[in-house]
């Protein structure tokens, strides 16, 4: 999980984990955050992953669902060391088709697909996996499935196109279940997954936010030791900024916090985040106003992958620049680098099915490792989002930060479809607080994850004052989602898209239409660029 210049956390060592194998499936990671959310921690890995090269040891096992059938030629198997723990070890679909397979195959085809909801008879009131589910709607997403059970398994539970719709080797504390309990469509799903992880594999419940402080913590200040210097750089954000507070916590004014002013931020953006940081959490930060440099080199540029190039670009040069401008009182040079990463990140980059092809370049630091030679310090490495906001609250960030929609890193460049200038980042900035402003007002900012104002570069007809107009239009766009990686467009009421377009239009110079984008992701992403 880490790169040559990365510090790794391994929290496992630290708690209780249940170790999740993923062998592909695009529910993989659920498995991970419905165990945290009872306070078991647990960590995903490749299901090629070999048990030897761990450094810790898992109190249970999960094997996820996957796309593939595990009689095909270059089927993902897993390696069966996992079967010399004596942990107790859950397959989900695939993961159960996998335990068949070793066990005395009988996995085929089935007659027909079972795919979306179905009822689940559970046949063993007695099995430790089902204690508190009785009949319950379960999510089917399968095509094979087990014909014959397989060597020292019985069945538990059955479906109506399933007759081993569960089975379990209790001897070995192994189990198997065709559906999937991750998903919020299996009502009793995490009651299932609490009674794996909970009452057959003993892990305690003690992943909490305070826990994970202390430990965090103290692992940084063992890791710097008491001269060492790090640097890093913050944007606002909930995860630069919480990054930032844990550092200042560990090591005080021996972190250095650059905030790169690159003119694409938000109205007042950079004199709010310099009075929180500074003033409200007491971190050492120094603000770089790189406006022109920025601007100079958009100028002419109308694709949106050459303007995050160079917008990345831009500011690796820039922080770079300025790091090198910090003097450590010890005289050593720096060597450590704080970076934001959150699990999301990290899942994506160590899944069985690799790193998703590349629909837009994410503008991240990690550009600075191979110039820099600096060590990595990502102690939100192992979060969820929803980890590093409680973290953030317990560490007296205040709450509005905490709770603040995403920010992409090209900012405003990417919202301004085209070509990026003074005056078209003024028009997107104002447009862009209207929206937010009323969002709050009407108290619904924290029922939207993400919500912005994109300039479109296409003009329109208008009339105003009994005038005709041609000018610009903006695009306003809300989502609701959990992990981003899919979102619905938030339903608005028509009289509040009608309140805001009517500001839009008369409060900002060159605005002459306003639409709402209800396009969900997939297809569409969240940002127009």
């Amino acid at each position: 999980m880490s790169t040559t210049n990365d510090v790794p956390i391994e929290v496992s060592k630290s708690f209780d984990t249940i170790l999740v194998l993923d062998f592909g499936s695009q529910y993989s990671h659920l498995i991970t955050r419905r165990l945290r959310e009872f306070n078991v921690y647990a960590e995903m890995l490749p299901c090629t992953q070999k048990i030897a090269e761990l450094s810790w040891t898992p109190k249970g096992i999960i094997l996820s669902g996957g796309p593939y059938s595990v009689y095909a030629e270059g089927a993902p198997h897993v390696d069966h060391d996992i079967f010399k723990l004596n942990v107790p070890i859950l397959g989900i679909c695939y993961g159960m088709q996998e335990l068949a397979w070793i066990n005395g195959k009988g996995v085929a085809r089935g007659e027909k697909r079972e795919y979306g909801p179905a009822t689940l008879n559970v046949e063993d009131a007695e099995c430790p996996l089902f204690k508190g589910v009785d009949h319950s709607q379960v999510w089917m997403s399968h095509h094979d499935k087990l014909h014959a059970l397989p060597t020292g398994f019985k069945a538990v539970a059955t479906s109506t196109n399933s007759p081993f719709a569960a089975i379990s080797n209790e001897a070995e504390h192994i189990y198997g279940i065709q559906f999937h309990p991750e998903v919020t469509h299996t009502t009793q799903g995490k009651t299932m997954l609490k009674n794996f992880a909970v009452d057959i594999c003993k892990a305690t419940t003690n992943w909490t936010m305070e826990n994970f402080i202390d430990t965090e913590i103290a692992r940084i200040r063992k890791l710097v030791g008491p001269t060492a210097e790090v640097i890093g750089a913050v944007s606002g954000g909930v995860d630069s900024t919480v990054g930032a507070k844990i550092m200042h916590e560990a090591i005080g004014t021996r972190f250095h916090a650059i905030y790169v002013d690159n003119g694409l931020m938000r109205l007042n953006e950079t004199e709010t985040v310099y009075k929180t940081l500074t003033e409200g959490l007491g971190i050492n930060l120094t603000v770089v106003d790189a406006t022109d440099l920025f601007l100079g080199r958009l100028k002419g540029v109308t694709d949106p992958e050459k303007k995050r190039k160079i917008i990345g670009n831009t500011f690796i040069h820039v922080f770079e620049d300025e790091a090198a401008k910090i003097k450590p009182a010890s005289g050593q040079e720096i060597e450590y680098l704080l970076q934001g990463t959150l699990y999301p990140d990290v899942i994506e980059s160590i899944s069985f099915k690799g790193p998703s092809q590349t629909i837009k370049t994410h503008h991240n630091v990690g550009g600075l490792l191979e110039n820099m030679k600096l060590k990595l310090i990502e102690p939100l490495r192992e979060l969820f989002k929803d980890e590093v906001r409680d973290l953030g609250e317990l560490m007296g960030v205040p709450h509005d930060l905490v709770w603040r929609h995403p920010f992409p890193g090209p900012g405003l460049g990417i919202r301004v479809l085209g070509e990026v200038n003074k005056e078209q980042l003024k028009i997107a900035r104002e447009a862009d607080a209207i929206f937010i402003e009323e969002i709050k007002a009407h108290g619904l900012y924290k029922e939207i994850s993400q919500a912005l104002a994109a300039l479109l570069p296409v003009k329109s007809v208008g009339v105003m004052g009994d005038q005709r107009t041609y000018e610009q239009v903006i695009a306003l766009r809300a989502v609701e989602t959990v992990d981003f990686m899919t979102a619905d467009w938030y339903v608005f009421e028509a009289k509040f898209l009608k309140k805001v377009a009517s500001r839009i239009v008369n409060e900002v110079d060159g605005v002459a239409r306003v639409t709402y984008d209800i396009t969900s992701k997939p297809p569409a992403t969240v940002e127009w660029e």
